[in-house]
């Protein structure tokens, strides 16, 4: 292939390659132990850097130093550090490497398609080698008293909350494990742009806490002080949350915090049973308040408690589905106590309006919302919706 022709369908390549780059970061499942909104900064840079170290390796023949993989080095040793496994960690570049050379020789060419076979044995060259520095790196800090010490306490997080003896995994008396603990489960939002590094920093520095990451977020133990009942660990938690900046305005919650307390060890598995849930009903109904007690959310933990028999309840909505205006004046109506005349106001519509509308919603889903027993089933049926809706996974 003349060293012009070439070119030109490698920097058509590369154009491509740009472009897929971003395909691949929306289709590749999350880590699983690991929140997406933790990493995914780092794995879209991660990305970005590859396809550049790779194509420029391609054009000069000049193998990639350890400055220019340094970074790339870095990231996948900060995921090993927060517990996922490294054969996950370097599974993805094998991912990456198929993904994007598939969808690039599909849409390729006669010229493209043969300067792909030529480079086969380079892509080849470039992971085995980004691997390998990946493998050394973690290798050579395995022994590192700080790694070892994450490992013992994050082993002891997963003893406790599993109702394990956590103490084979505590091996020196420096880690004390509290027989009573605020349990704290974070689930992050959805929304993309947010980096929650700063956040899990500010609960690891928590005197003594105990900390997990999964996929949803992480969960945190804080030992309670004898009396404490976790009101007193609980308000500590929350001044050490971000608050938003004085005259900025409000903006949808990154992350919610279900909270309860363990007085004993046995007690954890269960209570963390609940402050996940808590968690999942704060991030499912997008509650402007970030802690998520079950005193304050009585109704919709009883709601959300309810397994199987949760989606026939949001199913009583089902007949509001084609008619938006009537489901709105339900949610209103709801919202404001049941008050038709603050639902009326709210809307910008005459009350006689929302009395018309509030009766259809009782002739299609044969429940009346004027009616307690029926309105309280109504306002579950809502709240079993949402949870539905937002994937619900306690």
């Amino acid at each position: 292939m003349q060293a012009r022709t070439r070119d030109r369908a490698l920097e058509e390549l590369y154009r491509r390659a740009v472009v897929v780059r971003d395909e691949f970061t929306s289709v590749l499942p999350p880590y699983r132990t690991l929140p997406q909104r933790l990493v995914e900064s780092g794995f879209e840079r991660g990305i970005k850097l590859n396809v550049e170290l790779y194509f420029d390796y391609v054009r000069s023949g000049v193998t990639p130093s350890h400055d220019d993989t340094r970074e790339l080095v870095e990231i996948a040793l900060g995921r090993v550090r927060d517990g996922e496994p490294l054969e996950e960690v370097l599974g993805r570049y094998r991912y990456g490497a198929e993904f994007i050379w598939t969808r690039l020789r599909v849409a390729a060419d006669e010229t493209e398609r043969e300067l792909l076979t030529d480079a086969a044995l380079s892509l080849l060259q470039y992971v085995t080698l980004v691997t390998e520095r990946i493998a050394t790196a973690c290798l050579q800090r395995a022994h590192d008293p700080r790694w070892e010490l994450l490992d013992r306490r994050r082993a002891i997080a997963d003893a406790l909350l599993t109702g394990r003896d956590p103490i084979e995994w505590a091996e020196e008396p420096a880690i004390a494990v509290p027989d009573a603990v605020l349990i704290a489960v974070f689930r992050l939002g959805g929304g993309r742009g947010t980096d929650t590094s700063e956040l899990r920093h500010r609960i690891e520095a928590i005197p003594g806490v105990f900390l997990r990451l999964d996929s949803g977020g992480w969960t945190a133990l804080l030992p309670l002080q004898p009396g404490d009942d976790g009101t007193a660990t609980t308000a500590a938690l929350a001044a050490r949350l971000p608050a938003a900046a004085p005259g900025q305005p409000e903006r949808p919650a990154p992350f919610w915090v279900g909270v309860t307390a363990a007085p004993t060890r046995a007690a954890i598995p269960e209570q963390f049973a609940e402050a996940r849930m808590l968690a999942e009903l704060g991030r499912c109904l997008d509650r402007s308040q970030i802690v998520c007690r079950r005193a304050d959310l009585m109704f919709e933990y009883t709601v959300a408690a309810g397994g199987p028999a949760r989606a026939g309840l949001a199913a009583v909505l089902a007949p509001l589905d084609t008619q938006p205006l009537l489901a709105e004046t339900l949610e209103v109506f709801v919202d404001t106590g049941f008050n038709q005349l603050a639902t009326a106001r709210l809307l910008t519509i005459h009350r006689n309006t929302v009395t018309y509308r509030l009766a259809r919603v009782h002739e299609l889903t044969g429940l009346d919302p004027h009616r307690p027993t029926d309105a309280m089933t109504l306002s579950a049926a809502r709240i079993a919706r949402r949870l539905e809706a937002a994937s619900f996974t306690p």
